[in-house]
């Protein structure tokens, strides 16, 4: 893919020239230029040795999707209309010009591989071993990982956790270099970092900044490291470097108005993304705790009208009724000050706490309730999957109602009309309303007339509620679809 760049307009930035000053009667100039190397040393520091040193293990990372294509669209008709009969009928525009009998009949459209993005990652293990972030994967049917002698590897997603943002997938390959892990706890606001990456698809691309912040609460899961390293779309998933040459973070969040760098970066401490990495290496899933309970930020005037004096901890809002907190004996307007021990010093530290906590393990919260602490017993739960984990699974496991079903696929259809039939030629079928989701994604759109489904004739919306209700719910659904006077076979794939 071509990138296009900007022109942007030079501006001369202000030399420095070595000059020959004259020094005043009675200067020190020996203990003013003795200090002068060693500030500009730290003000300046060398990137070269690491950028060598880590450079071989940061890999390209890009992804394709699978989608449905069509015949060969000619220049002179209009976009929409090009894609409606290149992706759905994979049949000629009307007027080109004609090469057999067969020209005008619609054809089954294969399928192809098409990208959809392009990240970073790094290597964590000499035997293929890559760490990235969920998002870059996210929905992709094939990753493909480019090293930078660039050998090209077919990867496989070992696992992905969106709520961290953290991904591990794995290339058949040994001998690998393997980036060196850093100490999250040893960094230091204001030291200096670098990213190396592939921006807008700019392959080993290195940028260098600072540290700017520690801690952030951009993340439900995870304090964020916040840094002015440049870093745009395509450095996602990249390493973020300290002057030891080890990884202290995974570049993955950017704060822009535009789209672009604007000054604040935000990468996953390596810390926190470890322990998400070897479970999702061991079971290719997070296993998190909770304990059912909905919290609020304690404010100052909150603290001290109550008696706690400082603001902190996690105010209770609500507790689930049968969950372990209600069980423990947590009440609605607790302030749960600590948990094991460890202070909570904001809201957003108890989920991170509770949630690194192993399912079933007994734990004690200390509460301030009615200007008195309390510590309470609790034994933590099981956090439910990820929201996409949850409809898959009722999806595979529960029965669906037929009005349901055809939700699910994001279809709104409704029953012709003798008059429509007669205008349409069908002798059966349904109209679309509306095309959302999977139906959408398929190429349904509003006015479609589906003549059947699942190789049934379809009469009527309760027959197309039916027949979409019995069927697998891990397989796509054909469709025979009526566009205008051509007719052609569509798979509505439920999920993603």
């Amino acid at each position: 893919m071509m990138l296009g760049f900007e022109k942007w307009k030079l501006t001369a930035l202000p030399l420095l020239a070595a000059v020959s000053l004259v020094q005043p009667a009675g200067a020190q100039p020996a203990a003013q230029t003795a200090q002068a190397p060693a500030v500009a040393a730290r003000v300046m520091p060398d990137f070269t040795d690491l950028v060598e040193q880590t450079g071989p293990a940061v890999v390209n990372i890009r992804t394709a999707e699978r989608v449905r294509a069509g015949a060969e669209m000619g220049d002179d008709m209009d976009e929409e209309m090009q894609e409606f009969f290149r992706r759905f009928f994979g049949a000629p525009r009307p007027g080109a010009p004609r090469q057999g009998p067969r020209q005008n009949r619609p054809r089954q459209m294969p399928e192809q591989e098409v990208p959809r993005g392009v990240g970073s990652g790094f290597i964590v293990s000499a035997d293929g071993y890559v760490m990235t972030n969920a998002h870059v994967v996210d929905g992709a049917d094939e990753v493909i990982v480019t090293l930078t002698d660039k050998r090209e590897f077919k990867a496989r997603i070992i696992g992905a956790d969106r709520r961290t943002d953290v991904a591990v997938v794995k290339i058949d390959a040994t001998g690998l270099p393997a980036v060196r892990i850093g100490d999250v706890s040893r960094l230091r606001v204001g030291e200096w970092v670098l990213a190396i990456g592939s921006p807008f698809g700019l392959e080993n691309t290195v940028t260098a900044g600072i540290v700017s912040a520690k801690q952030r609460d951009t993340g439900d899961y995870l304090p964020l490291i916040q840094t002015d390293v440049a870093v745009n779309p395509g450095n996602s998933g990249g390493p973020l470097i300290n002057m030891r040459g080890e990884v202290v973070g995974i570049n993955s969040q950017i704060y822009s108005r535009s789209g672009g760098y604007m000054g604040i970066s935000f990468a996953i401490p390596i810390d926190e993304a470890m322990r998400v990495s070897d479970q999702l290496r061991a079971s290719g899933r997070v296993t998190r705790g909770r304990i059912g309970v909905q919290i609020a930020e304690v404010t100052r005037e909150v603290a001290e009208s109550i008696g706690l004096g400082k603001p902190q901890g996690a105010l209770v809002r609500n507790v689930e009724s049968g969950s372990p907190a209600e069980k423990a004996g947590v009440e609605a307007g607790d302030i749960i000050t600590r948990f094991d021990g460890h202070a909570i010093g904001k809201m957003s530290d108890l989920p991170r706490m509770v949630g690194s906590t192993k399912p079933g393990a007994s734990s004690t919260l200390t509460v301030f309730r009615r200007g008195q602490y309390r510590e309470l017993n609790i034994t933590i739960a099981e956090m439910e999957p990820e929201q996409a984990g949850r409809r898959a699974a009722s999806r595979a496991s529960e029965p669906k109602s037929a009005a349901t079903a055809i939700q699910e696929l994001g279809l709104t259809v409704s029953e012709l009309t003798s008059a429509q039939k007669k205008e349409l030629k069908v002798k059966h079928g349904v109209r679309v309303d509306a095309a959302d989701a999977a139906a959408a994604r398929a190429g349904l759109k509003e006015g479609d007339i589906i003549l059947s489904a699942g190789n049934t004739e379809i009469h009527s919306v309760r027959e197309l509620e039916a027949v979409v209700a019995k069927a697998d719910s891990g397989k796509p659904v054909n469709m025979l679809v009526q566009r205008g006077d051509l007719v052609q076979f569509v798979l509505v794939k439920p999920g993603r």
